[in-house]
This record gives structure tokens, sequence and C-alpha cells, in this order.
């Protein structure tokens, strides 16, 4: 009995020591234990997503990639899939599993000795304290405060919460953090919409996600997927038939579609930039905002297609600069492995790298990085003119050889079944497409090549307008009492520039003068010095103010040549500015940004912040159309407004923007050119879409004699214009109220009597039309009424 006594006697005194020890050590290691409560109100860092104006995705930005989704929107089988993988006696255990640590231990014991990896007995809820509270530091100290803290997670919050937080925060692989990223990653599918099988390889991952990954450890990846199989098995949730049928297949990987995206790079990098303007870094990174864009796919890819095809244009007529490269190295090795150990050049886009592996006069054999080989016919380079200095061309190539020769590294583009010759311009530009009624940017092309450079010349490059400026000048004197039959002299005209400057003799681009010349000629023929004289009569002060207005210059300084466009703005400023012409006279806001989400579905911003109860009806029951009221401010006047877009109109039909009639239905628009062609712009509008349109060399130079906005930007616009007019009924620019149209001769402004080349309608203000015969003004046909003819507005767009 004494020794009985004795033995219990120690065994107390060692549980009693054991408890005083736990007691000691859960008091040291609980004391600075961070905060569980914090759990219930945790956010998750998610992606912020950008999307197109059709839904489909244009961006994502995230520290972590991933999207938080709600544990009862979930399938069952991805929960219990992770569950019979990871933990599964997760829905009975305090936090910790005693019997999983038990059972850990006495696997590690039987491998002592041998090289496989010792066997953990974390539970969800301790990976859940240790990924959200802890650090993955590997000691026995953190493992006891993990331990504490899933007793006290588990105490303090429902299973399915622990789930939620544990589901939606796992690093699997392939930059997706959480299920519902992991399941696009891998299977470019939403949760409810996985497969058995892929429920249960995504449930295979948490261990090492990259020993997993299906396309790189096939059969490693597999061999997972049916051992999470056969746990679900054993636990009975899933029977010996789904277990099967969902092992019988290989795990097919999908990558996104590209039918679901769109690229749209320097438009994406400017919505980046004004989200971290308006939340920050965090914001942007973490915050799982969900960005709706205004951007066009259909324009976006015509604006980036056609701004491309226009520089190369522009670069052939200014000749050949020569192969990319020579193919060197040694030639024993096949020339498929030295060409495709050539880097790219900056800007190839969807051109390709060849090489000529045979030439004669008619044509070059090619091949190219993927083995195919080709041929370019010498039509399809016989624009390769040789380079002589920074300006001029040599003679015209009589055969193929003169241009290429064997193991020259050229670009070429597919061109039907064959190639075409290829350079990648040096020149660059932009293209923009807005809304002139809200300003929604509908595309935005910056550049010829994201790749080459991110500089976008759309919203960042500062440049002289030159004669695409003058409507502004012409604005302002409507504004003054003028009207487009005015009169303006021609003539050579000295001006004083101050005490010290020489003075200054302004020219016209012809270096010819036309004497008398009504408004509408100056501006369809582009007359620099009837500008000039205009903008002296009516004084700068108005043109800078009418600058101001319209957004093109924040305070234009007040010099003679600034009415020629010597300023400096940007494209989108400039092209803003002529739609407030074409939309009658409102001011104009550029907008990328629709709306801006929360991670919770909260509308947070509105690029449009009109109340409209009316427009949130579910059904139609023929409640009336809602009136949302114009909050546009008024810039010009409209009736101003319409007659400097006849007078671009005449531009297009009469003038130097003649390239453009082509497109054969109602545009307008005008050309600019700065001084020496360094740089050149089209700007112009049907009556619902504007667009701009800038060429010119990033370090300013010339483009040459005869490049001019007419011959350079104008066709960009025409080509653009075209195609995204095509299926577009061909809609007359819109009147406002009160315009009166008066028959004239459009080049001496005087009344006219029928019809004839030179006979237009003029627009003018009441009051201001010329004294004519009943016969020159437009009469109604419906009362045979000889009153001049007030065309009808849009209800609400004037």
């Amino acid at each position: 009995m004494r020794i009985v006594g004795t033995v219990l006697a120690a065994i107390a005194a060692v549980i009693g020591v054991a408890v005083v020890a736990a007691v000691i050590t859960v008091q040291f290691y609980t004391h600075d234990l961070p905060d569980h409560e914090k759990l219930a109100t945790y956010e998750p860092p998610l992606a912020t997503r950008v999307y197109a104006g059709d839904g489909r995705l244009l961006a994502e930005y995230a520290t972590e990639k991933r999207a938080f989704v709600p544990i009862d929107l979930m399938p069952e089988a991805l929960i219990r899939a992770f569950v019979s993988a990871e933990d599964k006696n997760f829905f009975t255990h305090p936090g910790i599993d005693v019997t999983g640590i038990v059972r850990a231990a006495l696997t590690n014991l039987t491998n002592l000795g041998t090289d496989r990896r010792p066997v953990g007995a974390s539970t969800i809820t301790q990976q859940v304290a240790k990924n959200f509270l802890l650090t993955n530091e590997v000691s026995l100290q953190r493992k006891i405060r993990e331990a504490i803290l899933a007793f006290r997670i588990s105490n303090a919050f429902s299973k399915e919460r622990i789930l939620e937080l544990y589901l939606n925060q796992i690093y699997l692989g392939r930059g997706a953090y959480g299920v519902a990223a992991a399941a696009v990653a891998y299977f470019d599918k939403s949760l409810n919409e996985l497969s058995l099988s892929e429920c249960a390889f995504l449930a295979a991952l948490p261990k090492a996600p990259n020993n997993y990954d299906p396309e790189r450890h096939a059969e490693a990846a597999q061999a997972r997927r049916d051992w999470v199989l056969r746990r679900m098995l054993e636990d009975g949730v899933i029977t010996s038939a789904e277990a099967e049928h969902a092992a019988a297949g290989p795990i097919e990987v999908r990558s996104r579609r590209e039918t679901e995206t769109v690229r749209a790079d320097f438009f994406a990098e400017e919505v980046r930039r004004e989200i971290v303007q308006r939340y920050h870094d965090q914001g942007l990174y973490e915050g799982g905002l969900v960005v709706h864009s205004t951007i066009d796919p259909r324009l976006q890819i015509l604006a980036d297609r056609t701004l491309r095809a226009g520089l190369e244009t522009y670069d052939r007529r200014h000749g050949w600069r020569g192969p990319v490269g020579r193919l060197g190295g040694d030639t024993a090795t096949p020339w498929q492995q030295r060409l495709a150990a050539l880097a790219p050049p900056p800007g190839l886009g969807e051109h390709e790298l060849a090489v000529v592996l045979k030439v004669d006069a008619k044509a070059a054999q090619i091949g190219l990085k993927s083995g195919e080989t080709g041929t370019i016919p010498f039509e399809q380079m016989s624009w390769a003119r040789p380079t002589v200095g920074e300006r001029r061309v040599g003679e015209a190539p009589r055969g193929a050889n003169q241009v290429l020769k064997v193991n020259d590294v050229i670009v070429v583009e597919r061109v039907g079944k064959g190639f075409a010759l290829r350079q990648i311009p040096l020149v660059d530009g932009a293209l923009l497409a807005l809304d002139p009624h809200t300003g929604r940017v509908l595309a935005m092309a910056g550049g010829y090549d994201y790749a080459r450079s991110e500089f976008n010349r759309a919203t960042q490059a500062l440049r002289q307008p030159g004669s695409a400026f003058k409507p502004i000048v012409y604005l302002a004197a409507l504004e003054a009492g003028f009207t487009p039959a005015s009169i303006i002299l021609d003539a050579p005209v000295t001006f004083s520039q101050g005490p010290g400057l020489p003075a200054w003799s302004p020219s016209n681009y012809a270096e010819r003068f036309y004497g008398p010349t009504t408004l509408r000629v100056g501006l369809e023929q582009s007359r620099n010095v009837m500008t000039v004289r205009l903008a002296n009569s009516i004084g700068m002060q108005r043109v800078a103010d009418a600058a101001r207005r319209l957004g093109v210059f924040d305070d234009m300084p007040q010099h003679l040549a600034n009415a020629l466009g010597a300023g400096e703005t940007t494209l989108l400023r400039l092209t803003a500015a002529y739609g407030s012409l074409v939309n009658g006279g409102h001011g104009l806001q550029p907008s990328l940004i629709d709306r801006i989400q929360d991670r919770y579905g909260r509308t947070v911003y509105r690029h449009d912040p009109r109340p409209c109860p009316e427009c949130r009806a579910f059904e139609w029951a023929n409640q009336a159309v809602p009136t949302i009221e114009d909050q546009r401010p008024a810039v010009t006047d409209p009736h101003s407004a319409y007659q400097i877009v006849s007078m671009l109109e005449g531009v297009v039909q009469r003038g130097t923007g003649k390239a453009v009639k082509a497109i054969d239905k109602p545009i307008a628009g005008k050309t600019g050119t700065s001084n020496d062609s360094k740089d050149t712009w089209f700007i112009g509008f049907a009556p619902d879409l504007v667009v701009g349109v800038f060429v010119g060399f990033d370090e300013p130079k010339s483009l040459g004699s005869r490049e001019t906005g007419g011959a350079v930007a104008a066709p960009i616009f025409r080509d653009f214009m075209a195609e995204a007019l095509a299926d577009a009924p061909a809609t007359p620019f819109r009147i406002p109220p009160g315009i009166l149209l008066v028959r004239v001769n459009a080049q001496t402004g005087q009344p006219a009597d029928g019809s004839g080349e030179n006979i237009i309608l003029e627009a003018f203000k009441p009051g201001t039309e010329p004294g004519a015969t009943a016969d020159a003004r437009d009469t109604d046909p419906s009362t045979g009424s000889d009153a001049p003819l007030p065309r009808g507005g849009t209800g609400g767009l004037y």
C-alpha cells in the first residue's frame, strides 16, 4: 500500500507539475497574442477588376489575385474535398485535433532514421490562425501560439465562418489566392461550374501548389487528385461510382478565353492612374473594386489597327532603313535555332521576325521562328527605296535582290497566303474616339505599341495643334458678331511683336494671298493670314476665353501666333473641344470610368451623378420615359456651335480635309500642321462620334516637306471612321432651332438663286442673314412658304 501510495503521489505530483507548467506556458504565450476577434471584420485583399463597356475583362490589379466568395455560395463538393484532404475531423474538434496529433507523432517516430518528410497535424483552424494572425516561422513557440489561437477562434466563430476565411485566403498556385481565383486560373470557371474532379484537384493544392501544377507535373497532380477522391470516399461524402468517374480522366487546364478579355494597354494604364488618384495604391491592389470603364472593344481594336497601319504607311513613304540585323553564329547550327535565339525588337506586335534564306530579282524565300518557310514577292517590297540622309529617299528598287540579302533578319507581315516586308516605324502618334454627348472615351490608342513605349501620346504629349486650333478662333469671331459669309482680307500684313523683337509677317502654306475672302473659305482652305487678321480684329482675349471655355487651354498667352496653334495642348483636350462644337455648345468632361463599385457591390463613384429613380424600374408598365435634367454647362451658344460645324463640314467637302470625303457620310473636321510639319493632326466628327488623330516624332522634328495633317493624319481618321460608321445610317448634323439656312455662293457669301457647284445653304443667326430674294432662301416644301425655315432641334441636345 505504501508503494501504491508513493506511486500515486508521484503521479499526482507529475500531473500537478504538468498542470502548473501548462498554466505557466499558456500564460507566457498568451500575454501578447494577436486579437482573434478582428477576424470578425477581416477584409482580405481582393483584386480590382476593370471591365470594358460590353462587360469583358480589361485589366486586373492585385498584390494577391483573389475574389471573395461567401461560404454559402460555394459548392458542397468543394467544401467536402478540402475538409477530407486537410482536416477530416474539422466539424467535430475544438480547434486542434488531438487524435491527429497522436497519429502524426507515431508516424514521425516510425519514420525516424529515414529521409521521409515529417507529417504535420495542423487543422484548418490552426492554418487560419497562422495565415491571418501569425507568421510562417518554424518553431515550437509558434505551434503553441497557433494551438491556443485555434482554441479561441473555434470558440468565437462558427465552423462555416472559419471555412469561409480559409477557403478565400489560401494560396493555390498560379498567382491565385482563394478557391474562386484558383478556379479561374486553372479551369477558367466560376465555382458553381466546377466538376467533382476539379474540386478534388483544388483541394490537393494547399500542401505544395507548385509541385502539382498539371501542365508541369501532370502525373503528380493526377495522383494527388486521386488521393483526395479516396479520402472523400473513405469519409463517405461521395460514392464509389462518383469517385471512379471523377478519377477517370486527366486534369484538363484551360486558360482564360480571349473572347472574354479586351486588350487596351494605354487606356487601362490611364484607368489605373485615375483609380490610384482616387483610392491610392491600397485601394487599387487590395480594395476589390469593380470598375466599369467606357471603352468600346470594337472601336478599340479598330483604333489600334488603323493607327499602326497609318504610321507604317507614312514610314514606308520615307524609305527602307535596312534589316533589323544579320543572322550570325555558328553556321553549323540550324537557322531555326539561331533565329529563335534572337530577342524580338520593341514594337514588333503582331508582325514576325524572319531570316532571308534565298533571294533573287523576283522574290525572297524566308524562314520564321516556328520553322515555317514562305515567300515575299517583289511586289510586297517594291516600296523599299533606300534612305539617303534624314529626309531623302533613293530610287525605287528594280528587284528583290536590291533590297535584301541572304541572312538578313527582317520584319514581315502575313498577307493572304504570303508575306510582305515591313519595318517598325520611327514615327509615333495617337488616336482617340469619344462620345460627344457624354464625354465617354470609346477608344484610345496612345502609340504604335505599348511594349515599345508606355508614353501615352493621347493624354501626355503636349504638342502644337497648328491649324486644328483655328475653329476656336472662328468660333470667337462668330460669338463677336461675324457670320460665315463675313469678308476678311487675305493679303500681306505685318505685326509688331514688341520692343526689341522683330516684326512678324505671317504667310499662307502655299505662299500666296487670295484677297477678300469669306470666313467659311478661310477656314475650309486653312488660310493663316486671314486667321491672324481675324484674331487681331476681335482681340486675342476673346480667342483665349473661347479656348479656356472649351478646355483646350487653361490660360492661353494672348500672342497672335497662338491663333495659328502655336500653343501646346493634348489630343484629349482638343478632341473634347471639338465634341463641344458638335453637341450644341455643351461643356464636355472626358471620362474613362462610368461607375465604380466596392467589394460589397455598393456604387462609390458615378461619372454621371444625376439622380433618376424612374430609371430603376424592373419592368415596363407603360410608364413615361424618364426625364433627366441636362446639367452640362454651356461653353458657347448653339447657333455659333452649329455654324462652326457647318464650316467644318465644308473643310471635308471642299477644303484641306478632302481625303476624308470618301467616307460619303456627314463628316466634319479640320486638319492641323505645325511649323516645319513637326506635328500633324486631324480632328473630326460625325453627329455622334468625335475622333482625333495626332502623328509626330516623340523628339519633334519635321515629318517631311509635304507631310501635312491632310496627308498624314486625315487618312488614318478616314480609315477609322469608314469602318466605325460602316453600319450606321447617314445621320445629318442636328440643327438648333432658330438657325436660318440661306442659299449663297460659297466663295463670295452673296445670296444666290438656283443651284450650282458653289451654291450652298449657309447658316445664319436670326437677324444676321443677308438681304436676299425669296428664291434664295430655303423654303418649307409642305407649305411653299418663303419664310426662312428653322431646322428642328433634337429634344434636348441643344
